[in-house]
């Protein structure tokens, strides 16, 4: 474990959380452990995007205790890249904080490379395809300090096939740059893919039914045994 990996720090404990009158997340206990991928499922609607929300401090919970140590950056279902921005330009905001001009340029430099878009560097988003976009804001949350990635369905836009390839990237991306990974999805096949550890959410209030863990080798192909174990478990889980 990297020194960026055990500075990270995830917990809630005993979180509850509603809209109004309307109950959203009822006494939830996750942990997070630093250099972990966690994935989150559930119904839609349980309240995912919410968790990710108080994980980040975007909003607070109506009770409970969450503690949260590192820099966390967050992945969106749309990519937030600025449209009036180049490819260099987006993830230079990643690296911002970087004050050397040299090792800034020679960080955007890696990145460049680390994504394999040598020669899009003046490229503006939207000349680039939607794997290739997020393939850039890959690179922009994994420029500089971050310690934390929360996704929130990053790849749900993508055609099939794109998706695939996006999540070999990943697990791709994180080998080169470790971080601590919470990520919400609705596809069971790519929890199953991804993640240490699946966390199976109820129906709204929710809570955590099932913790899934998952120890297998990455990257992980659609057919290894561990991949259909694992769907089957959190399809059962999930009544389908």
């Amino acid at each position: 474990m990297n020194d960026k990996q055990s500075a990270s720090r995830l917990i809630l404990e005993h979180v509850s959380h509603n809209y109004g009158t309307v109950p959203v997340l009822h006494d939830m206990n996750i942990e997070v452990n630093p250099g972990e991928v966690v994935v989150l499922v559930g119904p839609s609607g349980c309240g995912k995007t919410t968790i990710l929300n108080i994980l980040s401090g975007y909003i607070k919970p109506v009770s409970g205790k969450v503690i949260r140590e590192g820099i966390i950056r967050t992945v969106y279902q749309q990519d937030g890249l600025f449209p009036w921005l180049t490819v260099s330009e987006n993830i230079s905001l990643g690296l911002r904080l970087v004050k050397d001009a040299s090792h800034r340029n020679n960080e955007m430099l890696e990145l460049i490379q680390l994504i394999h878009l040598e020669g899009f560097e003046n490229y503006y988003p939207h000349q680039l395809s939607g794997g290739m976009r997020q393939r850039v804001e890959l690179a922009r949350v994994l420029a500089g300090d971050s310690d934390i990635l929360l996704m929130d369905e990053p790849f749900s836009s993508l055609d099939y096939q794109t998706r695939l390839r996006m999540r070999l990237e990943l697990v791709r991306l994180l080998e080169k740059r470790p971080r601590t990974v919470v990520f919400v999805t609705h596809d069971i096949e790519e929890a199953a893919q991804l993640a240490d550890r699946v966390l199976v959410l109820s129906n709204r209030p929710a809570t955590v039914g099932r913790e899934l863990k998952i120890d297998a080798f990455q990257p992980r192909g659609l057919t290894d045994y561990a991949v259909i174990q694992a769907m089957k478990e959190i399809l059962t889980e999930l009544g389908l």
